[in-house]
């Protein structure tokens, strides 16, 4: 076909051309959608929009489509009857509204709020709604992205910017009890992004050192170092250096020891395996060690992980670390880096983390998620979880419960 026979694209229907909302309720069943569209198909109407919907077996089918010319057979009020006529015959309700031209604009400025909460109930989900209308926002859809193992629900948003409707439903959220994640839509939110995770009490269960320290029999001294760390007598490097010299000594043997008691936070290779699967690149920074970080990286498949490195000499922990110290500012450069070495832009990058330690990183990332954190990390993050699941970080993503297990069916 030449270009001149090609025919022109159908035009939008201007605000002048009538158009007829079609809606059909009722028990879900195969056959409904082709059905009322074979019936309309008699009339020669064009096809403007269509929206279904099936709760718990019910159907919500709505077809806005061209109203039907005096030219093109029957008219307006013979296609009323007749799709009231099939509607009934299929024990359905039909409802039909006149109008003119297409759905209103939305409202500049889209974002998707997704809403996790353990349960979620419907004072929780009137507060959100009521919350998001205050801003100006309008909620264009609503649909459940996942029942189990926490009820996670998305709302498409427009007229609103996503900085405000963060501003307002982050401490919304945080009074309600539930977490809350706000973010831009567009196509980028579909892209192949990159994930940094911290790895104490976010990846694993464990504070690392904290395991080393029990072989050393010396818990209580690198607790105390630790709070007075969180106390703001100590920064980081202080406080790290304080604690590995406590470990001096030690048999290197202890470093297999410690990679065995390494528990994995509920989800956290549900959540490494999906992300994989969908194409991300994954990866973590750690102010634990190399010794625990590299046999994670080899176990989960991960693209980039990096650590400080306890030094060995002789078979035995010398109480030194080698090499650069990944504190707060570390983390972040090493999430710079890792985007680069991917190929992926800042904005497109996740970044997880509990501690303050992470700050700097979760600023940092397109998206930074507080899993479980203290109160200065979930007031500075983006958005917060605080449910023990790692791989509801998924949700966030716009990645459904299907999509989940979808993933898991085909990993060998």
């Amino acid at each position: 076909m030449s270009a001149s026979q090609i025919p022109p694209a159908t035009a939008v229907p201007g605000d002048d051309v009538p158009t007829l909302l079609v809606k059909i309720f009722g028990k879900d069943r195969p056959g409904i959608t082709a059905g009322l569209f074979e019936t309309l198909a008699a009339y020669s109407v064009d096809v403007v929009d269509i929206e279904q919907v099936v709760t718990r077996g019910r159907i919500t089918l709505c077809a806005l489509v061209t109203a039907p010319s005096p030219g093109q057979g029957s008219a307006e009020g013979d296609l009323r009857a007749t799709v009231h006529g099939w509607a009934e015959s299929m024990n359905l309700q039909a409802e039909i509204i006149s109008g003119r031209g297409d759905n209103r604009p939305r409202g500049t400025g889209r974002s998707h709020v997704t809403v996790l909460g353990h349960p979620l109930t419907a004072e929780t989900t009137a507060a959100i709604a009521a919350a998001i209308t205050a801003t100006g926002g309008n909620i264009d859809r609503i649909f459940r992205l996942a029942k189990y193992p926490v009820t996670a629900v998305e709302f498409a948003v427009s007229g609103a910017e996503t900085a405000s409707l963060r501003s307002v439903l982050a401490p919304e959220a945080a009074q309600l009890g539930v977490d809350v994640a706000v973010v831009a839509a567009g196509l980028q939110r579909r892209a192949q992004r990159l994930v940094v995770m911290d790895v104490d009490s976010t990846l694993i269960q464990d504070e690392v050192i904290e395991l080393f320290a029990a072989h050393a029999g010396c818990e209580a001294e690198v607790a105390e170092v630790t709070a007075a760390a969180m106390r703001g007598e100590l920064d980081f490097e202080q406080s790290l250096h304080a604690r590995v010299e406590l470990l001096g000594g030690l048999d290197a043997s202890v470093v297999e020891a410690v990679r065995k008691e390494v528990r994995l936070t509920p989800g956290a290779r549900t959540l490494v395996r999906t992300l994989k699967r969908l194409g991300y690149q994954v990866g973590v920074v750690s102010g634990g060690f190399t010794q625990v970080t590299d046999a994670l990286q080899e176990e989960l498949g991960l693209d980039f992980a990096s650590a400080n490195t306890l030094e060995i000499v002789d078979g035995k922990l010398t109480g030194r670390v080698t090499g650069d110290i990944v504190d707060r500012a570390g983390k972040a450069r090493l999430l710079r880096s890792f985007a680069q070495r991917a190929g992926v832009p800042l904005a497109q990058t996740v970044a997880i983390g509990d501690g303050a330690n992470d700050l700097d990183m979760l600023n940092a990332a397109g998206l930074g998620v507080a899993f479980n954190a203290k109160p200065v990390v979930r007031e500075a993050a983006h958005t917060a979880v605080n449910v023990p699941f790692l791989d509801t970080v998924l949700y966030l993503l716009g990645i459904t419960r299907e999509e989940v297990e979808a993933a898991e069916t085909h990993v060998g």
